[in-house]
């Protein structure tokens, strides 16, 4: 399995914890497997123990690994993993294929927090929001067809985190910032499983709308709406429903 980790360019610490904890977070190193070695890992990366260690000391921190006197270390479970620690979400970003456990883990938090916070966005937001929500969602308009979906995902995830500021809830606001990259690689992912992005565009649509005309409960159904087809690219439940059912025209 080391075979297939690429040294981290730099070698520092910081650089050969990114690398190591990519590979737990994209299921390399499954969850309740034997990490490995210091001694393999000194030799594969090339790098000083003391070093090796000051890298590891961050996956500990951060509830990646748990590391035992006499009996070595292991890869913790996915419910012990810091996922809101900055350090994760600096190696969350950018990651092309989580853990599946970690993309249900994500996407279960979002379905039963993001309708809430659309309901809340559409009885306090302002001016600025929807303006913020506009450029967001033309963003991913303009990028939907171009093949640029590194960008379409930036724009994507831009528009979520306008619905959490939109809230004006100081803790909501905060969350939104701290979830970016698990958002972003969630997003990243259904991407990679979309035949269209048309369906997933009307779907925001409707919650911006919902937001500008002040129906809570109309942002909550069309937050959901936007998921559910979030959960249909990931496979993670049966297609759902068109995105004009049960919604007003």
């Amino acid at each position: 399995m080391l075979d297939t980790l690429a040294p981290p360019a730099d070698g520092s610490a910081p650089a050969l914890a990114a690398v190591l904890a990519r590979a737990i977070l994209s299921g390399q190193m499954p969850a309740g497997s034997d990490f490995p070695r210091e001694k393999d890992l000194c030799e594969r990366f090339a790098v000083s123990r003391n070093r090796l260690r000051n890298a590891l000391a961050s996956l500990v921190t951060t509830g990646l690994v748990e590391r035992t006197a006499g009996r070595g270390s292991r890869v913790r479970d996915v419910t012990d993993w810091h996922l809101l620690d900055p350090m994760m979400s600096d190696w969350l970003a950018g990651l092309a294929h989580p853990d599946p456990r970690l993309v249900r883990e994500i996407y279960a938090f979002r379905l039963s927090a993001e309708p809430q916070v659309a309901e809340l966005a559409a009885m306090a937001s302002d001016g600025h929001d929807l303006a913020r929500l506009e450029n967001a969602f033309a963003g991913m308009r303009g990028t939907a067809a171009s093949g640029l979906h590194q960008q379409h995902a930036e724009h994507d995830v831009a528009f979520h985190q306008g619905i959490y500021q939109a809230t004006h809830n100081l803790v909501w606001r905060q969350m939104g910032h701290l979830l970016r990259p698990s958002i972003i690689a969630l997003i990243q992912h259904s991407q990679h499983h979309a035949d269209s992005l048309e369906d997933s565009l009307e779907r925001h649509r409707r919650v911006m709308e919902a937001i500008r005309l002040r129906q809570p409960e109309t942002a909550r159904q069309a937050a959901r709406a936007v998921l559910e087809r979030t959960a249909t690219d990931l496979g993670l439940m049966p297609e759902s429903t068109s995105p004009t059912e049960g919604y007003p025209a």
